[in-house]
């Protein structure tokens, strides 16, 4: 189609020119001045292309929603042309104008606030949720960058870093009773969209679940020392016991020691919960921390005779709690023998490489099945419950090491597949080695 325009605007040149010139030519001949007769003929045609692209050009620049101005040939072709283009265009710019007013219109009545975020990190709009949840004012705020008028630290840290998979909940910068999600999606190119959302609800209840935890432990805690003290008295007495209790007290003995583990580590991830950075720094031998560990996993297997192999070639020190890490490294590596089978196979790997330091535990155990890797690290959370008694596991383990890297700036990668053991990857940023 577009060949047959251009062959017919082609034609039209031709033919107006055609008799334009056959006149003058005619002229020219009758008075034998045949060369200044096509001389004048095409200046006349000159002339009459210049005063159409001054037509066209006055109407563009003037009146560009008027119809064009009456004319015909090839001109009359390009105005037409030109405005049904336009007019396709208004009517397209129109429709477009409609679903930005109802994306706009729907967006200003959530009650969480949206922020549009240009390449640069500069507000280009908002909605009225984020006037009241952010302070942002309209229009003076536009244009400004973000990280200018949302000043915690924690939140310039989160958006210059660019990692938004995980949300980023922290105080209102308006008021610090009121706490915010904040999540961050990039669209375009570079612009990034921003959702805040009031979380204040739950963080509070949160808060109350973790107190409540923390309570009951430690109140629990007496106690149940005063029982084990009692049933351990009663076990070591001289004076014989009725066999008939002695099956009774062994048990209770059992559940005790393994209600005390669980206290222990409810107080152990309570601690660890109520602050996200390490307080009390040192530089830790993780690869003498890991011998001791691989010793006392030996002692825990026992006659189950499981291959514990260590391989520890970064002799580099880690910045953190040595207490802390040495929990979260001893929980992976008991897993590890708890849940291999007897005669089975566990390798821990400490070293280092540009990212920063890494330690895996691996066993060539049951595996664990993809649906449950996510939620690990859940409270309470195990694979199969059945089996809780028999390895006396409190289901706390994995939650106290996920919260151990988070304060350490680490964080913890899980490989597994059934029949096909497991390896699970603690990452530490360069920044944490000495």
């Amino acid at each position: 189609m577009g060949a047959s325009v251009r062959t017919n605007w082609l034609g039209g040149v031709i033919y107006r020119l055609f008799w334009i010139l056959l006149p003058c030519l005619i002229a020219g001949l009758i008075f034998g001045q045949i060369a200044w007769a096509l001389v004048v003929g095409l200046s006349a045609y000159l002339v009459w292309n210049l005063r159409q692209m001054l037509r066209f050009h006055q109407w563009l620049t003037t009146q560009p929603n008027e119809p064009p101005p009456e004319t015909s040939g090839v001109w009359g072709n390009i105005f037409d042309s030109i405005h049904h283009l336009q007019r396709r265009n208004n009517r397209m710019r129109t429709r477009l104008q409609l679903v930005i007013d109802r994306i706009q219109a729907s967006t200003a009545a959530l009650s969480d606030a949206v922020v549009m975020i240009d390449s640069k990190g500069k507000l280009e709009w908002w909605n009225h949720a984020a006037e009241r949840m952010l302070g942002l004012r309209a229009p003076d705020d536009s244009g400004q960058y973000v990280t200018n008028l949302i000043r915690d630290p924690r939140f310039v840290d989160f958006f210059e870093t660019g990692n938004y998979r995980d949300p980023l909940d922290i105080p209102s910068p308006i008021d610090v009773s009121t706490w915010l999600q904040y999540t961050v999606t990039h669209y375009g190119e570079g612009e990034r969209l921003m959702v805040v959302r009031d979380v204040t609800r739950l963080h509070n209840l949160e808060q109350m679940r973790k107190d409540f935890v923390a309570n009951v432990s430690h109140e629990l805690r007496t106690p149940l020392t005063v029982v084990v003290g009692y049933l351990e008295t009663m076990q070591d007495s001289e004076e014989p016991i009725n066999p008939r209790w002695k099956r009774p007290l062994h048990q209770m003995q059992q559940q005790a020691s393994r209600m005390q583990s669980l206290l222990n580590d409810l107080l152990m991830l309570a601690r660890l919960e109520t602050g996200d950075e390490v307080t009390e720094e040192t530089a830790v031998d993780i690869d003498l921390m890991l011998i001791g560990i691989r010793r006392d996993a030996q002692a825990l297997s026992g006659e189950r005779n499981h291959q514990i192999t260590l391989d520890a070639a970064s002799k580099t020190r880690l910045r953190g709690s040595e207490m802390e890490l040495r929990s979260a490294f001893s929980n992976l590596v008991f897993n590890a023998v708890k849940y291999t089978p007897d005669n089975g196979e566990i390798h821990i790997r400490w070293w280092q490489d540009d990212k920063g330091a890494h330690l895996s535990v691996a066993d060539n155990g049951t595996g664990i099945a993809a649906q449950h890797i996510h939620r690990l690290t859940e409270r309470f959370y195990r694979v199969d419950s059945s089996r809780s008694t028999h390895t006396g596991g409190t289901g706390l383990g994995l939650a106290i090491v996920k919260h151990v890297l988070l304060r350490h700036q680490g964080k913890l990668d899980i490989v597994s597949a059934p029949d096909k053991g497991s390896t699970f990857i603690c990452h530490f940023p360069a920044a944490r080695l000495v």
